[in-house]
């Protein structure tokens, strides 16, 4: 009984097409993000590089009296991406994320 295999680049192809947002209309977002808890953010930082392609830009500050840190990260993706990006942070233990988007 023989295995069938993807055809070359198959799968892994189509998911770089929709973390790279080929041929995709781009909207304009803002995820804020708010750290209370530092247990996840070797994993935030992990998402943020892997969607760092459609990041335009990301400032965080400390809030040292609340002991939270607070990031926003302005990015130009697809709405399907921005919309998983901001999922999967959102997930992350002691995290939280809220997204608004531009009208452009």
């Amino acid at each position: 009984m023989s295995q069938e295999r993807p055809a070359a680049g198959g799968e892994s192809r189509r998911q770089d097409s929709f973390l790279l947002g080929e041929n995709m209309e781009t909207r304009i977002a803002l995820i804020g993000i708010i750290v209370e808890s530092t247990e996840s953010v070797e994993q935030l930082n992990h998402l943020l590089h892997e969607y760092g392609s459609h990041i335009i830009g990301r400032m965080g500050i400390p809030y040292r009296e609340k002991n939270v840190h607070i990031i926003s990260v302005a990015i130009d993706a697809p709405q399907d991406v921005i919309n998983a990006l901001s999922g999967k942070i959102g997930r992350l233990a002691g995290i939280t994320a809220k997204t608004v988007y531009s009208n452009v």
